[in-house]
């Protein structure tokens, strides 16, 4: 008999969710960065266990949102939980019990009710055992976790041990998905998502999180190339020269890193042609929201 359902991955940014979610799923479907924040949408990644196939929502960070995309992707985060059949916590085993880590057991008090909660300790070789195990207890005592696991999603320590027990809760039923499928994301998303990270990642502090990146077009070529037409939107006429850097110089590195990637995981030769636009209200319209996956009105204040 097989098994299938969703398991909603939670937590503060930057606790190592995306990390987890791709160590599961055995592939990147999930942007990683040392950014926070860095998850926009509620990315699926789809693992297999043995008869079970577990379809893994990688939400946003939960954190107290000032902005109307942080709402959105507060909503998301929160949706995703409120739509799975298990949900698992994660914390970060040295900043521990945080304001933001107590703000969402409040939350879970709601959204955990009826479901299964794991509390996934991340990060576990930062700290002491005894370090470990008071803040297990601590966390227990505030909320009535089904189970706890001790992980390093980075290193895999304790994540296979993980993968099994969600496995074993989901319901019995058909997959969800075909047997081949990591990810429900399109590829058009994914794409766009991959250039994202590559950003971040080189830009560092100079950019705020005012960009975000489309896929405009997307031609499949007789010789089985991809063209792939990508946008980037910034906010102000000085982030545009930000990413273009000396000569065009990071724009090109940042082309020529999400290329390569890009090609590792479609698996053939893509050609990659990235233009920037100023749209200073991009943070205001919906059809950017309905690119990344979130929906406009949860932006609301």
């Amino acid at each position: 008999m097989t098994q299938a359902g969703f398991v909603a991955l939670i937590g503060e940014p930057n606790a190592g969710k995306s990390t987890l979610m791709n160590r599961m799923v055995g592939a990147k479907v999930s942007i990683v960065t040392h950014k926070v924040q860095t998850t926009r949408a509620r990315i699926r990644g789809v693992a297999i266990e043995g008869d079970a196939q577990i379809v893994f929502v990688d939400t946003p960070g939960l954190f107290q949102p000032r902005r109307r995309l942080d709402r959105a992707m507060v909503a998301a985060a929160w949706g995703g939980a409120a739509d799975a059949d298990v949900v698992v916590l994660m914390i970060e085993a040295h900043r521990g019990v945080t304001e933001g880590v107590e703000r969402i057991l409040e939350g879970l008090q709601e959204v955990g009710e009826g479901r299964k909660v794991a509390l996934a300790i991340n990060k576990i070789d930062r700290v002491a055992n005894e370090t470990l195990l008071a803040l297990a207890e601590k966390m227990n005592a505030q909320y009535d976790f089904a189970e706890t696991f001790m992980v390093s999603a980075e290193k895999g320590h304790g994540v296979d041990h993980l993968r099994k027990w969600l496995a074993e809760q989901l319901p019995k039923g058909p997959w969800l998905y075909p047997e081949d499928q990591i990810a429900d994301l399109p590829l058009r998303m994914i794409a766009a998502e991959i250039t994202r990270e590559k950003l971040t990642l080189r830009l560092h502090q100079e950019l705020p999180y005012q960009l975000t990146v489309e896929t405009e077009n997307w031609e499949e070529r007789k010789d089985g190339s991809a063209r792939i037409d990508q946008v980037i939107y910034v906010v102000r006429d000085g982030h545009k020269g930000i990413i273009l850097g000396h000569k065009g110089e990071t724009i090109k590195a940042i082309g020529q890193a999400s290329r390569k990637e890009l090609e590792e995981f479609l698996d053939r030769k893509v050609h990659l042609f990235l233009k920037i636009k100023v749209r200073p209200k991009w943070l205001d319209e919906s059809e950017r929201y309905s690119e990344m996956g979130l929906n406009f009105k949860d932006g609301n204040e």
